[in-house]
């Protein structure tokens, strides 16, 4: 069926309301290329293992748990007609750590993040499924838009390099594995040559996965990290343990004051969270210019249905320091680069985010792969925040529409980074007011920018 696709239109689908269900091998093409990157990839989910050990006191097999039961949720974007590789609330990460440390480890932590997903979840299920979401999207303002964007990248990278940070960790590794990625993904002379070189052609289509291999090989040489030691069968994650001490099944339903406490952090997180709302529209508008061939369709309405039903589901049955998000951007910029490159090397956008999410699904239950990446958990969550802060910084300057815009973004971005999404929103409201007056939506449009 995914051959019947006619130049222009959109991939096939069986229509279930505000959803389009796409099935592998039916409505889209299995891309192998996408799928082998995702094997390795896992490594960046389950580097959220060390901070729920971090925060929650989990055992790594109550850990690898939740990374299993997120895994598996990851797969209903696509398979539900959001086109998008989606992954965690990454720049709300140290907001919702510092909010969760403020409740005594044990029940009442727990309890605290239980609550806090679940009110997220509903807010965004709410947004989705009145269509205010899509009205949100559009009715704010560029500068703001700008300085939610921009701050997020700069968020994700301060918490690379910051006193503590994970580069005093990994300094070498980071250095080496990142030069190398931007490299690969970004750099106009390798685009060029692997055009003329078959090998380099089968590198450049698997993204950062070579990255990944370089870094469990030099982790070890610089003495940053151990050399993998390999166990083999499948992985056993804990369920019975995740369900009697970390859920409601266990501990029972949180305190109603609870979800009122949590108030204000969720509606930071959601203030993040819709800057990757943004960052999603803004790639995929790329993708969709870059591609007459396929019409993409992304609604911010239903991507609040999917990742709002993903955070309530996750809040019942194994709540998650990193949340669920609409957007994993490395990745997607990763895939819609190799998508720009025409419909040989990728037929459909889904077939590139839903083969790579089932990759990585693939390697959470093999435990080869889980003690081969387990070393450099670190290094992966750090070359996918850096290569995020990357993409946002960029995509942030680009929203701007005039100088002024720029100059409004840059002390969002700045408050954002530093003082938290609250009073970077509180800012942006305040600066659009006393500098645009009645044209607070409207802003002004001097086209500063040439966006290619």
């Amino acid at each position: 069926m995914w051959k019947d696709r006619k130049h222009g239109e959109e991939s096939p689908y069986i229509p279930m309301g505000p959803f389009k269900l796409r099935l592998p091998f039916v409505h889209y093409k299995f891309e192998w290329a996408d799928y082998t990157q995702g094997l390795l990839m896992c490594a960046v989910d389950l580097s959220a293992i060390p901070l729920m050990i971090e925060i929650l006191g989990m055992p790594f097999e109550v850990a690898l748990a939740v990374v299993l039961l997120n895994g598996i949720l990851y797969l209903t974007h696509h398979l539900l007609g959001d086109p998008v590789v989606p992954g965690w609330i990454t720049p709300a990460i140290p907001l919702i750590m510092l909010y969760a440390s403020q409740f005594p480890e044990g029940v009442e932590r727990v309890h605290a993040l239980i609550s806090f997903q679940l009110t997220l979840g509903v807010l965004s299920i709410l947004l989705g499924v009145t269509g205010l979401a899509g009205k949100v999207v559009s009715l704010v303002p560029s500068a703001i838009k700008s300085g939610v964007i921009l701050g997020a990248g700069l968020a994700a990278v301060i918490s690379i390099f910051e006193v503590g940070g994970r580069f005093e960790s990994f300094p070498w590794t980071i250095t080496i594995a990142m030069a190398v990625a931007f490299y690969f993904i970004y750099s106009k002379h390798f685009n060029r040559i692997k055009r003329k070189n078959p090998f380099l052609g089968i590198i450049g289509k698997l993204g950062i996965l070579p990255v990944f291999v370089i870094a469990i090989i030099i982790a070890p040489i610089v003495g940053e990290a151990p050399w993998p030691n390999i166990e083999w069968g499948f992985s056993k994650p804990d369920f019975i343990t995740l369900w009697n001490e970390y859920t409601i099944f266990g501990l029972g339903f949180p305190p109603f004051m609870m979800i009122l406490t949590g108030l204000p952090t969720v509606l930071a997180t959601y203030i993040v969270l819709f800057g990757d709302i943004l960052q999603s529209k803004a790639l995929l508008d790329e993708a969709d210019e870059a591609r007459p061939d396929e019409k993409i369709d992304y609604n911010p309405n239903r991507a609040h249905m999917i990742f709002g039903g993903r955070n309530t589901v996750m809040s019942i049955i194994g709540p998650d320091v990193t949340m669920a998000g609409p957007l994993w951007a490395a990745m997607q910029v990763i895939i819609i680069e190799r998508f720009k490159e025409g419909k040989k090397a990728m037929h459909s956008i889904f077939s590139g985010s839903g083969s790579f999410r089932w990759g990585t699904n693939t390697d959470l239950l093999l435990l080869p792969i889980v003690s081969l990446v387990e070393p450099i958990l670190g290094i992966a969550l750090a070359s996918t925040l850096l290569i995020q802060g990357f993409v946002s910084v960029r995509i942030g300057v680009l929203e701007s529409k005039s100088y002024r815009d720029l100059g409004i973004a840059g002390i969002i971005g700045a408050i954002l980074a530093t003082k938290g999404a609250t009073w970077a929103f509180a800012a942006g409201i305040i600066l659009c007011l006393v500098i645009y007056g009645k044209d607070f939506f409207k802003g002004e449009d001097e086209e500063i920018f040439l966006k290619d």
